[in-house]
């Protein structure tokens, strides 16, 4: 069983984006510069915005924090929002999930600029991406592909399935397994809360995805030997027993699911560095003109 050890892999290349920043410096240009918003002080987004200020930092990048009290009205946030579309300083940015219920997350997103949606989650995007044209990838399916490409991971006809359907991880990550390429053409079913007989079916996955955001939903016997799962669930459950009164686990029951795999991510350790990694990368892409030229 090979484990996928993200973090590592996070690490190389930072790297080597780090590498790739100084080179832009020594040419005579700007960092790259990531902004984000944090909207309130949800404990994981607190953490998960803390992770790519350090990741910037890594990567040799500039970051800016715009951190807003959880009261901000619609409009105050569709102001910043605007500001950083026309910020020429600001090459990318994110707005960081969930906002507070009074605020219409939709708009919000809708209004960011596609040339510096980092997120990959503005429709141009996604659109660019289903049509296979150059478009910033959403960070988490973005990150698993390169996860998967890093380890040479085999996936020319493959059977993969996807546990969950969101527009954030399931949808894209279904449409970047079926595209052409490498890593890519897979024959790919996606699964859901109202698929029927889904133990079944993923046992017939060569890959696995799982991204439902339910703990250890992925079972043992929903495995077959030799497959490659791929955890992107990061949740927490109660235990007594650890320190915090609580650890986290992901969607799969990686203790007893483990030893049937030819690969598999860890939680916490697995998808969740490459995902700030993808960001990075496209906020690289962006400082470069990549996808939209400047």
């Amino acid at each position: 069983m090979k484990l996928l050890d993200g973090k590592a892999l996070a690490s190389i290349v930072l790297q080597e984006l780090a590498k790739q920043s100084a080179d832009i410096v020594k040419s005579g240009g700007r960092s790259p510069h990531l902004a984000a918003v944090l909207v309130g002080d949800h404990p994981a987004s607190l953490s998960y915005v803390g992770n790519k200020v350090k990741s910037c930092e890594t990567a040799g990048f500039k970051s800016t924090l715009i951190h807003m009290p959880g009261t901000i009205t619609q409009k105050e946030l569709l102001d910043i929002v605007i500001q950083l579309n026309n910020d020429p300083e600001v090459d990318g940015y994110i707005i960081q999930l969930p906002l507070p219920r009074h605020i219409d997350a939709d708009e919000i997103l809708l209004t960011i600029d596609p040339r510096k949606d980092v997120d990959g989650f503005h429709p141009e995007n996604f659109g660019r991406m289903a049509q296979g044209l150059p478009a910033y990838l959403p960070a988490t399916p973005m990150g698993i592909m390169t996860m998967l490409e890093r380890h040479h991971i085999e996936t020319s006809g493959k059977r993969c399935v996807v546990l969950g359907r969101s527009n954030i991880v399931g949808t894209p990550m279904a449409l970047l397994l079926s595209r052409r390429g490498y890593p890519g053409d897979c024959t790919v079913t996606i699964a859901h809360s109202r698929t029927e007989n889904i133990a079944e079916i993923c046992r017939e996955a060569d890959i696995l995805v799982a991204a439902l955001g339910q703990p250890l939903f992925v079972k043992e016997d929903m495995v077959k030997h030799g497959a490659v799962v791929i955890d992107v669930g990061i949740n927490r459950i109660s235990d007594s027993e650890h320190p915090k009164g609580y650890r986290l686990v992901g969607d799969v029951d990686y203790d007893r699911v483990a030893h049937k795999c030819s690969a598999i991510t860890p939680v916490p350790g697995g998808v969740g560095p490459m995902t700030v990694c993808a960001l990075m990368m496209n906020t690289l892409k962006a400082a470069q003109g990549l996808i939209y030229p400047k």
